[in-house]
């Protein structure tokens, strides 16, 4: 205490004068002290608090050591000092004291400095009191409030990781929010564990920190001494309060977790409809025991966790239904087609569980040429994917038949039509000679197609389009106009469904500039594309699939003075020669041999008709620009026949004998070739050559 220099003992003629029995009452001592001559004077009660009897006390403060420990007396002393020196007028502070029976007790003292004229201080006047049931009762308010604020902290965890477990949906979301530092670790936990039930074995899917797992335990039987295997065969939550404990109870899995300086630990089983799915373990590294309510919310924890994580489970298996699915409908294989790189690529709708009618396919066909399809079935369901099965199937068979591109897509509406469903499909068909480059385009309700050209530009290219597969059919309108265009070396045609176009927020237009934004500046290379493309897709996101089928000529320029298209005529089959007619009139144009179209659409026409009267099978029909000094147009009709054809005269009642004679007065030169079992009658046009 501090010391002023105390003089010989001597006490004031007025202490105390009058006792104040309001201090009494208050169980408080007062206390007088004498900064000149260092002595301080106490009443009873005072005595009475210091635990003091008024034998031992001789007035010096320093005589209360006794009961005050050393570090309380320099702590009060230092306190006294400052407020003597800065001027002030009290001071109050809280300090322990040793009773005579060893006990503590808490004190509190208040003092009144009086000081002279001058500033001085010369006394102090003050009360001490017992303020050991004051702290005690605030030290467990405290308590109370430090326990409230950690329950409320406790749950206001279980709330918040409840709250993103619920956007969780796979099982590695599970674990991620498990593992995120805003959740589990704010109880506290060092790291977690947690391990799957699957056919009588718990496999292991989250071990902290990284690659921590220990070994042997990634997947063990149920029926092995760890304490995640104990949990689920108990279906009791167990709680491991010590290290020696942990040690003694798992003495295989102890060794490997040492380095983690685990201190305690809590596993819990992770129940689901009344049955076990899996556990998972919290190890903690601070931490001794478990109070009732930090094991209640432990347990509610995992209850929460295993309800998102069966519900995880769940749509991982729909989703591997459903991509299973979708990828049994769609081709297997894309065949290689010589003259040209090909990509595909499918996306599934971000709602993962469902399954489209998106689909593509590229189909290889005699001469050189292909045939490439993008569809999307109405509907995100397995029928959606079931009609997309059938309508692929039945649209290759009629391509690979040799039908035109425009029958094979009314043929697949009626057979859509005939399936007796309400979903109606999408499509557009090109058929593509590669030797040439031609293109034929059929679109039904589907987005047009997009071609980037040599030097990287991108376009669309308008197709006139006919109503969905389906629809046509039902309502009797069945024509679908033929597009032909050219599709020169390096260029890369790219059909895609509206998934790859349609952005939130935007519309088709916008959506388009767009893709072809992307396709201008992406890679060469069409997988290389194809990637990008898709990738920008799958952030996007969307709740519709994506469908894409990328095809870029090979070849040099040469190849591109010739021109050479295909057709396929069944007998009785007059839309098969309607559309020939319709290829023939748009080739011809599209060749730059419109002068002459009307010469060498009627030549061809008698040639199929002869060959579909004289004969019991299906004529081929080929149109080629043949390249040399002076370009020509040439037409080959096929049949399975050997007898050739004869000119002869018509009389004047005759309906017939008239056609060789007209393909020889429109033609330039035409002929009969021996093909095998069968024979080509031919005529050769000549057209201007082109700019």
């Amino acid at each position: 205490m501090v010391d002023r220099g105390a003089s010989a003992l001597s006490l004031p003629d007025d202490w105390p004068a009058h006792p104040d029995p309001i201090l009494a009452l208050n169980r408080m001592g007062s206390f007088d002290w004498d900064l000149d001559t260092g002595l301080m004077q106490m009443d009873a009660q005072a005595h009475e608090i210091f635990d003091v009897r008024p034998d031992e006390y001789d007035g010096r403060p320093e005589t209360l050591a006794m009961r005050v420990p050393p570090g309380e007396a320099v702590r009060l002393d230092a306190m006294v000092s400052q407020a003597l020196k800065d001027g002030s007028e009290n001071y109050g502070a809280y300090f322990r004291i040793r009773c005579r029976d060893g006990s503590p007790r808490w004190t509190h003292t208040q003092g009144y400095i009086r000081r002279d004229e001058i500033g001085r201080p010369r006394r102090i006047i003050g009360i001490v009191r017992d303020a050991t049931q004051e702290l005690s009762e605030s030290s467990a308010r405290r308590e109370r409030a430090a326990q409230d604020a950690v329950r409320r902290q406790q749950t206001s965890v279980v709330q918040i990781t409840t709250a993103a477990l619920a956007h969780a949906r796979t099982v590695q979301d599970v674990i991620d929010v498990l593992d995120d530092t805003d959740g589990l670790t704010h109880l506290g936990a060092t790291s977690l564990v947690m391990g799957l039930l699957e056919a009588g074995r718990i496999r292991m899917v989250a071990a902290g920190p990284a690659d921590s797992y220990v070994p042997g335990t990634r997947v063990t039987r149920l029926d092995a001494r760890f304490p995640m295997n104990e949990v689920v065969r108990t279906l009791a939550p167990h709680f491991i309060e010590s290290p020696e404990e942990f040690a003694e109870s798992y003495p295989d899995l102890w060794p490997h977790i040492t380095d983690l300086n685990i201190t305690s630990a809590a596993y819990m089983p992770l129940i689901a409809q009344a049955r076990p799915i899996g556990a998972i373990g919290l190890l903690y590294n601070d931490r001794h025991g478990f109070s009732p309510e930090e094991r209640n919310v432990l347990v509610a924890l995992g209850s929460s966790i295993a309800q998102s994580l069966q519900r995880a489970m769940f749509y991982e298996q729909e989703k591997d239904l459903a991509q299973g699915l979708q990828q049994a409908m769609l081709p297997r294989t894309i065949p290689s087609v010589p003259g040209a790189d090909v990509a595909v690529r499918y996306r599934s709708a971000s709602l993962g569980r469902d399954i489209g009618g998106d689909w593509y396919d590229l189909i290889p066909l005699p001469g050189g040429r292909v045939g490439a399809v993008i569809g999307d079935v109405q509907g995100h369901d397995t029928h959606a994917a079931a009609v997309m099965g059938q309508l692929r199937i039945v649209l290759r068979a009629y391509a690979a038949e040799g039908h035109t591109p425009a029958t094979v897509m009314a043929r697949a509406s009626v057979f859509l039509h005939e399936l007796d469903t309400e979903r109606f499909a999408t499509c557009l068909y090109a058929e593509a000679d590669l030797a040439t480059g031609v293109m034929q385009l059929v679109r039904a309700g589907h987005i047009d197609p997009l071609v980037r050209l040599t030097d990287r530009t991108c376009r669309s290219i308008p197709v006139e389009g006919g109503l969905p597969l389906g629809l046509s059919a039902e309502f009797g309108r069945l024509e679908y106009p033929v597009t032909s265009v050219e599709l020169d070396p390096g260029q890369t045609l790219l059909l895609c469904t509206d998934g790859l176009v349609e952005q939130p927020g935007a519309d088709l237009d916008e959506g388009m500039h767009t893709l072809r934004d992307l396709i201008a500046t992406g890679p060469d290379d069409v997988r290389d594309l194809a990637d990008r493309l898709i990738d920008v897709a799958e952030e996007r996101g969307g709740d519709d699939d994506v469908a894409l089928l990328l095809l870029r000529r090979l070849g040099g320029a040469a190849e591109q003075s010739g021109g050479r298209l295909q057709q396929h005529v069944a007998p009785g089959d007059p839309e098969a020669l309607t559309e020939a007619r319709h290829m023939i009139r748009a080739a011809v144009r599209a060749w730059g041999a419109g002068e002459r179209a009307d010469e060498i659409e009627l030549a061809a026409d008698e040639l199929i008709t002869n060959a579909l009267m004289h004969t019991e099978g299906s004529a081929i029909v080929t149109l080629r620009v043949l390249a040399g000094p002076a370009r020509r147009l040439r037409v080959d009709v096929e049949d399975s026949s050997s007898a050739l054809p004869r000119r002869r005269e018509a009389g004047e009642s005759g309906v017939s004998g008239r056609g060789l004679m007209l393909v020889d007065m429109l033609a330039d030169v035409w002929g009969v070739e021996a093909r095998g079992g069968g024979k080509c009658v031919w005529c050769e046009f000549g057209v201007p050559g082109r700019d």
